[in-house]
């Protein structure tokens, strides 16, 4: 969005200019989404860095109040990150953690109530409303957000983000509501620890992982976090999605309503992690569910070679980690296009972000 006159005769946002690279130089690309991508640019004129999110025209051919509605949002929120002021804080307590999920389930709770389900909630997308340390928390990007209960719609793409995408959608189930608890857990998980429950550089593990609900709270991270704060997070990363938590479950839980949440200063091994494993990160392109449907063919095939194989050398030993993904009744009936972004590793690299997102629309891309 070139700055200049931002207010059209009707007062809404209108672009100013033809041609956008004529004031912002295109760096490279940092995130791709189910329909944009996000690419940093430098300001010509000042040498101020942006992040750009680039839409193709056709996608938005009578939802043009849509982008309006995303830039003003955008404009607003001015709090930043949730890691970020994380980090910055020098005093940070599992009370603080959950006062935060308390504002997560509350709003996530409404959605639910409205038959809204986001399935891409992770820490990138809370945000701060501003920068008053009693800010409220956004959610935003729903870009992947489904209607749930519409008739003959059933929801069973594989979309999200992998890391915390609930077990049911990469077994290509259908699935429900409940997969936004099973985020919900993941993120209560990594603002005690600083780190991701599942992890491994190899995507098909990852899966694994996350599809068995393989999960531990390891020592030393968690030997001062509280019992009630596992208990919390453990009925949240339940496997089977009939026996999870629902937000109005886990808002009634004591580490939510009640005070055994505990008030000692974990900032210095939580923020210690989060720069680690966050700070860092650079998130690889994201793909869509065909995608990811190919990923679990391969991964099925792949653990079917390796198990013939180890039979055929290891006639009486036990089957590797590896286990094959039926995916065989996958429906159909819902996006066509969405995004499941591959994880992050504990140490990659990331791009400084820049301070001021701008969003244009192209139509070139």
């Amino acid at each position: 969005m070139a700055r200049g006159s931002e207010e059209s005769l009707n007062g809404s946002w209108k672009k100013q200019v033809d041609d956008i690279r004529k004031i912002f130089e295109f760096k490279e690309i940092l995130g791709t989404g189910a329909f944009s991508e996000v690419v940093l640019a430098q300001e010509k004129a000042t040498g101020e860095m942006y992040a750009v999110k680039c839409i193709p025209k056709k996608a938005l051919r009578g939802k043009e109040s849509g982008i309006e509605n995303e830039i003003a949002v955008l404009r607003n929120v001015s709090g930043g990150e949730l890691f970020d002021r994380i980090v910055e804080r020098g005093f940070y307590t599992e009370q603080d953690a959950s006062a935060l999920i308390k504002q997560v389930l509350y709003a996530v709770n409404y959605l639910h109530s409205l038959g809204i389900v986001h399935r891409d909630l992770k820490p990138e997308n809370l945000l701060y409303f501003n920068p008053h340390e009693e800010s409220k928390i956004m959610i935003s990007d729903f870009g992947l957000s489904k209607m749930e209960g519409a008739a003959n719609d059933i929801m069973s793409t594989a979309c999200g983000t992998p890391g915390y995408v609930a077990p049911e959608v990469l077994a290509q189930k259908p699935y429900s509501k409940a997969v936004d608890c099973w985020s919900i857990g993941v993120i209560a998980y990594i603002l005690l620890c600083g780190y991701p429950p599942f992890y491994d550089e190899n995507d098909s593990k990852l899966f694994e992982q996350i599809l068995k609900a393989e999960y531990e709270f390891d020592s030393p991270y968690w030997d001062d976090i509280s019992d009630s704060a596992k208990d919390f997070i453990s009925n949240l990363m339940q496997k089977d999605p009939e026996k999870r938590f629902t937000c109005d479950e886990a808002l009634r839980h004591p580490w939510i309503a009640g005070d055994t949440a505990l008030c000692k200063n974990i900032h210095e091994s939580v923020s210690r992690q989060m720069k680690k494993n966050f700070a860092k990160a650079k998130w690889r392109q994201a793909f869509n569910a065909t995608a990811v449907i190919r990923h679990m063919r391969r991964l099925q095939l792949g653990s079917s070679m390796d198990s013939s194989q180890h039979r055929k050398q290891n006639p009486i030993s036990m089957p590797g980690k590896s286990q094959s993904v039926d995916i065989s009744s996958v429906h159909r009936n819902d996006c066509s296009s969405t995004q499941a972004a591959n994880s992050s590793s504990r140490t990659p690299e990331r791009h400084t972000r820049p301070s001021t997102v701008t969003t244009i629309i192209t139509g070139s891309k």
